[in-house]
């Protein structure tokens, strides 16, 4: 998976890029914009590789470090000690982001909108990894310990480090 970073045309835009890749066929690019600290930031996701008619856990993890696979990305990106949750709920990790879904051929193509997620200021996701999961993520309501920690939305078949493009 491929992240990239760039700044815009503003003094205060800030777009990041990562493509994914990873040990499976799951590949994409994901890009990041925020025009100021206090805005969402909009995510814009073009994967392919995935099962058919699927939804896959999309989240941010916590490290820049993909040198054991997605697995050295560490656990979800969460500065402020919360379990996980849905991207709507109050309680959930800044990293995250809920499910993708996928089409008839596993593509999955579209864009989000967070407020939590943060280019610019001290809780930046610049140099953090974004990871599609091989499951789906119950949101924090699967009944167990793993579900409130991790969605149990499974291995991790593609992650990019955010980076900056330009």
């Amino acid at each position: 998976m491929q992240v990239a970073a760039h700044p815009g045309s503003r003094e205060m835009d800030c777009i990041e890029l990562a493509v994914l890749r990873g040990d499976a066929k799951v590949s994409g690019t994901v890009t990041f914009e925020q025009d100021s600290e206090s805005a969402p930031t909009r995510i814009t996701y073009d994967l392919t590789g995935n099962d058919a008619n699927a939804e896959r856990g999309f989240h941010i993890h916590t490290f820049g470090d993909n040198t054991n696979g997605c697995t050295s990305a560490g656990p979800h990106f969460n500065p402020h000690g919360k379990t996980h949750g849905a991207p709507t709920d109050e309680a959930r990790h800044v990293g995250d982001l809920g499910n993708v879904k996928t089409d008839g051929q596993g593509n999955a193509k579209g864009t989000l909108e967070d407020s939590l997620v943060k280019l610019i200021g001290p809780e930046s996701v610049i140099g953090r990894t974004v990871v599609v999961h091989a499951g789906t993520d119950d949101l924090g309501k699967g009944g167990n310990e793993e579900s409130l920690k991790t969605g149990n939305a499974g291995p991790r078949p593609a992650c990019g480090v955010i980076g900056i493009s330009n």
